[in-house]
């Protein structure tokens, strides 16, 4: 009788591990825990209209550009630091430059202008997505400089924050309101 319980248990102790296995290999593609110890330093020269950016170019802008807008990077759902700046080039194209980042790595994280207010806290967190964003395409890192050329037909007076944007699952990390120079 017992060997009998037990052949009959077996099949559903099988099952059950595939199931737990399968729930597990899902969760870890899906929220990609590892990134959280893993760090991706970028670090891009300031940009010129007129020359591809040396990585030993000073931290201030070339000449013939000038800062439009600038602001300081929140924490929202990951601790989150560092400044953004809009820059007008030369050319009158406009670059959206990161500077001292420092954030958690994550799944799927986009750089977001939004019209939403910047809101501190938890209510902070999901409003980017309810307005008007345009992505500005992939963090290149979570540490360091960076800069995201912006389409040059988009009105700029429409956008008036940034958002470190985690895609996958609709919520900022970290965010600044864009204050005109």
């Amino acid at each position: 009788m017992a060997g009998e319980h037990g052949r009959r248990r077996r099949p559903l102790l099988i099952g059950g591990l595939a199931v737990v296995g399968a729930g597990l290999a899902v969760g870890l593609y899906w929220f990609e825990p590892w990134q959280l110890w893993v760090d991706d330093t970028v670090n891009e020269a300031v940009p010129s209209a007129s020359a591809a950016p040396t990585p030993d170019a000073p931290a201030s802008p070339p000449v013939g550009s000038r800062t439009v807008a600038q602001g300081t990077l929140i924490s929202h759902e990951h601790a989150t630091t560092g400044t953004v700046k809009l820059l007008r080039l030369a050319d009158g194209s406009h670059t959206l430059r990161l500077e001292n980042l420092d954030t958690s790595n994550g799944p799927d994280l986009r750089v977001w202008l939004t019209d939403a207010p910047v809101i501190e806290g938890r209510d902070g967190w999901h409003v980017f997505d309810d307005g008007k964003y345009v992505s500005l395409g992939e963090l290149k890192g979570n540490k360091g400089n960076q800069n995201y050329p912006v389409p040059a037909d988009l009105n700029l007076a429409d956008y008036t924050s940034l958002s470190i944007w985690c895609d996958r699952f609709d919520v900022s990390f970290g965010a600044a309101t864009l204050n005109r120079t």
